[in-house]
């Protein structure tokens, strides 16, 4: 049976779908437009509490991976993309070109950032550690303060150090103390 629920978060009210079995999606507001007739508002679904917890964690910071039966709906070529985000080490990034090298099409830059751009599960498969070859913040369906709130806080739980800064430029990891890490970076109210 398809569920959904709303969750709170430091990034705004989140909606978590699933089918009974697998988490289906995870969208940022304004998306409340993706539940359909005939599905039921259900926390307690089992992938969905499984989410929330996890959700709630890597929010507090004590999570960098996920642990979830994922299913998402997509081309061969987009879910081909989404499993390769989820191979982006928690706190770093890589580009679009980056990626479209590591799944073997390494002219596709701009297709992977269509896929990237098409992600279901926002956050669960972190679509937002993905940025320009130059370093700089592109587009997120969630919008760019998410995207830069959500790199920020990476950053500042990561004992990899920073590779994002305000600019939203790469910039060599010298991996300050955590104190100095959030002071670098602006984080949206």
């Amino acid at each position: 049976m398809n569920s959904f629920c709303y969750i709170d978060s430091p990034i705004g009210r989140l909606l978590l779908t699933c089918d009974g079995s697998a988490l289906t999606g995870l969208y940022m507001e304004p998306e409340q437009t993706r539940t359909t007739a005939g599905w039921v508002k259900d926390a307690s679904a089992a992938p969905l509490a499984a989410a929330a917890r996890q959700l709630a964690e890597y929010f507090a910071g004590s999570r960098r991976e996920f642990d979830l039966a994922l299913r998402p709906e997509g081309t061969v070529f987009q879910t081909r993309v989404w499993g390769e985000l989820t191979k982006i080490p928690y706190g770093r990034t890589w580009s679009y070109g980056d990626l479209a090298k590591r799944i073997g099409k390494p002219g596709a830059p701009r297709a992977v950032g269509l896929a990237n751009g098409r992600n279901p599960l926002s956050i669960v498969v972190p679509c937002h550690r993905v940025i320009g070859a130059d370093g700089s913040l592109t587009g997120y369906g969630g919008g760019l303060p998410r995207k830069r709130w959500l790199l920020a806080h990476e950053a500042t739980h990561s004992s990899e150090g920073l590779d994002f800064q305000i600019s939203g430029r790469v910039t060599v990891n010298t991996a300050p103390p955590p104190s100095e890490r959030l002071a670098a970076i602006a984080v949206p109210p």
